[in-house]
């Protein structure tokens, strides 16, 4: 097996911004009568909400194979991750399976969390949060069945980092050129559930790209 070596680290900060309600899925921890159906994920210690790193970085990972058409599709015509350590999206996020396709992901995505001060909280329903409540109707029966969301409101915004990490002989530009595609094809689509339904649309600002040479 060869040796190879980190040659830099590009950290990216900048801010992730609600068009439009963001609801990401957490635990129902408690009954709560009268309250929502489907709660958002929440720091368990302040109870503050938060977008997952994972959430964000396997929609980009996802956008891009689809995209670029390099995910693997099985003989059932299910759509998943690529396998192929040399595809485009192999190069940046990664591939997973045996010791001859499997290469570690280049791109690190912190949790991102809620900016406190720019966005006003003190009229919101819940603490941080709106309810939103949807009717389902049956085309059968016509019988309504109306659900409540919780979602972080349109005008929020949370803190992104990011760590892009470069090996030695990696092509930089192409990897860059990735993270950069990633990053529009979210914002042309959506972050989280019910997107179809007008959720999840964000805006991305990249404010800082710092290099630290090894």
């Amino acid at each position: 097996m060869s040796a190879i070596k980190l040659e830099k680290k590009i950290i990216y900060t900048g801010t992730i911004t609600l068009k439009t309600g963001l609801h990401i899925g957490g635990t129902n921890a408690a009954l709560n009568i009268g309250g929502p159906d489907k709660f958002v994920v929440r720091n368990p210690i302040n109870n503050i909400p938060y977008i997952p790193g994972s959430s964000l970085k396997g929609k980009m990972r996802s956008l891009v194979e689809i995209a670029k058409g390099c995910a693997s599709v099985d003989r059932k015509g299910n759509v998943g991750p690529s396998n192929d350590p040399n595809s485009i999206s192999g190069k940046l996020f990664g591939t997973a399976g045996d010791s001859d396709s499997s290469k570690p992901s280049r791109l690190i995505v912190r949790d991102a969390e809620l900016d406190m001060n720019a966005c006003d909280f003190s009229n919101t329903d819940l603490p941080y949060t709106e309810s939103k409540t949807e009717v389902a109707i049956d085309r059968v029966t016509a019988k309504a069945n109306p659900r409540t969301f919780e979602r972080v409101p349109a005008g929020a915004q949370f803190k992104l980092n990011m760590v892009l990490n470069v090996f030695e002989g990696e092509d930089e530009a192409e990897l860059k050129a990735t993270l950069k595609d990633a990053i529009q094809l979210l914002e042309d689509d959506y972050l989280g559930g019910h997107g179809s339904r007008g959720y999840g649309q964000v805006e991305i600002e990249i404010i800082k790209e710092e290099t630290k040479t090894y």
